[in-house]
């Protein structure tokens, strides 16, 4: 798959309270999300799941935002601290040839990776990372846009998942979306 990322000004329209109407954060993500959770979520953008992950995690909670684009994260803090959730959410931005999960061995509950892995110059890396990021019975929620990424390439996509040490509970209906839930045994 050829990497291409998203331009930071798409953000602004992927943070557009219209997309709500046909994908709603706490629709995708209320089945996985508890309060109390450590979440990582890479690729966040401007936020569009980020918040909605704050809010499900409550006070007790971490969101870890991680992106390669500093105009992206800068607009998801501004969008964080209006909300007041800002203390919430640890953003880090990252050059390409890393993660940004490199610490986090064993002390996620959740990793997001909603459109993103597509873009990603290497998805063996990326789910090598999630793996040893997430604890024991920690959950990666696998989500790649239909107009993106074909079926034959999604499968490609769950099977590196599957290389690095995590298993397939079961593929999801997301609109639009190709989506799957793995876990670390």
């Amino acid at each position: 798959m050829p990497h291409r990322t998203c331009p930071w000004w798409l953000g602004y329209l992927l943070v557009s309270p219209i997309r709500r109407l046909y994908e709603n954060p706490n629709a995708v993500l209320g089945p996985h999300v508890r309060t109390g959770m450590t979440v990582v979520e890479t690729g966040p953008g401007m936020g569009f799941f980020t918040l909605d992950i704050a809010r499900l995690v409550g006070t007790g909670g971490r969101v870890i935002a991680i992106d390669i684009q500093p105009r992206m994260i800068a607009a998801l803090r501004r969008r964080a601290r209006r909300a007041g959730l800002l203390e919430r959410i640890e953003t880090r931005v990252v050059q390409t040839d890393a993660t940004g999960m490199e610490d986090l061995d064993g002390r996620a509950d959740f990793v997001l990776a909603f459109a993103v892995v597509h873009e990603l110059p290497d998805r063996a890396r990326f789910f090598g990372a999630a793996a040893r990021a997430l604890k024991p019975g920690g959950r990666l929620l696998l989500a790649e846009p239909r107009g993106h990424v074909d079926d034959a390439a999604f499968a490609r996509t769950v099977a590196a998942g599957e290389a690095a040490g995590l298993h397939m509970v079961e593929q999801l209906q997301v609109r639009a979306s190709h989506a799957a839930l793995l876990q670390k045994p």
